[in-house]
């Protein structure tokens, strides 16, 4: 059986096309570590479907479709090559500004002054960044010895749209917490405690038992993040 010239025009069109937008993904997230990886993993999953449906025409297609196809593997290929090429590039040898530290791909940075919770994530935005999203338990333990011991900190965690329903600033679930024993407790009913809404880390304690919620406007050091 062989393949119609429209045929062969169709999966060229589709590859260009897939092509393109995967690299226009990737030149606009390249600072997104998570959805580049995302997108990396996405183009090899592609990739390997692409190989699929091009061994399938070569081996139906006649002679001159073949060489046509071959040619055009070759340049999907290259394509490729270009987009992990500036992938790696984007990503590769970044460094972070004076004063904050990093792990993995991202700058973090403990403040040196201290403020409430809204306080705080304005400091962290004005930098260029936002209030700590933890999303790993590297990043927990990483966090966990970020600040001397006792050091109470804001992260990105709040339940101010719906009391007991902890959501990050980024819009996501809580999934995994590390919340401290008989917490958060919304201030235990105590009035003087007012409403518990936010939520921090506390270094010194058990890395799997440090989170505690506190009143939005107490005073604390905050912990903000950015892509390096």
């Amino acid at each position: 059986m062989q393949c119609s010239a429209t045929e062969v025009s169709a999966v060229k069109n589709n590859l260009t096309e897939l092509l393109q937008a995967s690299y226009d993904k990737i030149l606009s997230l390249f600072e997104e570590r998570d959805l580049l990886r995302t997108i990396s993993k996405h183009m090899e999953n592609n990739l390997t479907e692409l190989r699929a449906q091009l061994t399938a025409m070569t081996e139906k297609s006649d002679w001159p479709s073949k060489c046509y196809i071959s040619l055009h593997t070759n340049c999907l290929m290259m394509k490729t090559n270009l987009i992990f090429s500036i992938s790696f590039f984007y990503t590769e040898d970044r460094c972070c500004p004076a004063g904050w530290k990093m792990f993995g791909r991202t700058c973090y940075l403990l403040s040196v002054d201290s403020g409430s919770w809204d306080k705080g994530r304005q400091d962290c935005r004005d930098r260029g960044a936002d209030l700590v999203v933890i999303d790993s338990r590297e990043e927990q333990v990483f966090l966990s010895d970020l600040a001397p011991v006792d050091t109470w900190s804001w992260i990105g965690l709040t339940d101010k749209e719906v009391e007991g329903t902890w959501k990050w600033i980024d819009g996501s679930s809580l999934t995994t917490s590390y919340w401290d024993a008989n917490q958060p407790d919304n201030g235990g009913g105590d009035p003087n405690c007012g409403e518990e809404d936010c939520a921090h880390i506390q270094t010194g304690k058990k890395i799997t038992k440090n989170w505690n919620d506190l009143s939005c406007d107490a005073s604390l050091r905050w912990i903000c993040e950015k892509m390096a």
